[in-house]
């Protein structure tokens, strides 16, 4: 299992625009229509990733936590299908269905918005304010597969509900780790 950190993106970065697939409802979404009215989360995941398989249950839960509370949830993948078949859209829609993600899970096939994002690996995590100025990237929380900590999303979760309540978000942020995207 390749650990490949995020590249950390500075924070107050504005989130890159994009228009991708939403491989749920087949119909292309913009970050604009997408963007949450008080934050916006934006993850780089796939399909087969353990790292992912991993995370899956606790981004489900986070989504329909936050989604609530006005926090915008997108998830992209931007592998290489050719040489990553298990990561094809019709099989992001099955993964989707099956994990009960309550957000759209968007094919980025030309690689162009990972390439934006600066993203490095999946997962990774970007959240952005109501003016989509990044405050925090980086990991979900210090659970890895094999390593023995429970799930919990601490990271992630105390980043958002800082934007939430207009505190100062802690700029000591760890590194997501997780599997290289596949570069075509």
């Amino acid at each position: 299992m390749a650990r490949t950190p995020s590249n950390m993106l500075p924070l107050g970065t504005k989130a890159p625009d994009f228009e991708l697939l939403d491989t749920v409802s087949d119909t292309l979404c913009s970050l604009d229509t997408l963007k949450g009215n008080k934050g916006t989360v934006v993850m780089f995941i796939c399909n087969h990733c353990p790292f992912v398989i991993h995370v899956n249950p606790e981004i489900s839960k986070l989504g329909r936590e936050y989604q609530k509370k006005g926090i915008g949830f997108v998830a992209i993948s931007s592998n290489d299908v050719v040489n990553y078949p298990q990561d094809a859209p019709h099989l992001m829609k099955v993964r989707a269905q099956e994990e009960g993600y309550t957000f759209p899970y968007l094919y980025d096939e030309t690689q162009e918005v990972a390439r934006a994002y600066d993203a490095a690996c999946t997962p990774d995590f970007y959240l952005f304010d109501a003016h989509l100025e990044l405050v925090y990237r980086g990991q979900l929380d210090d659970s890895r597969p094999g390593n023995g900590i429970p799930l919990s999303g601490s990271d992630l979760r105390n980043a958002m509900d800082a934007l939430l309540e207009g505190n100062k978000i802690d700029q000591n942020q760890k590194p997501s780790i997780g599997c290289n995207i596949k570069w075509a």
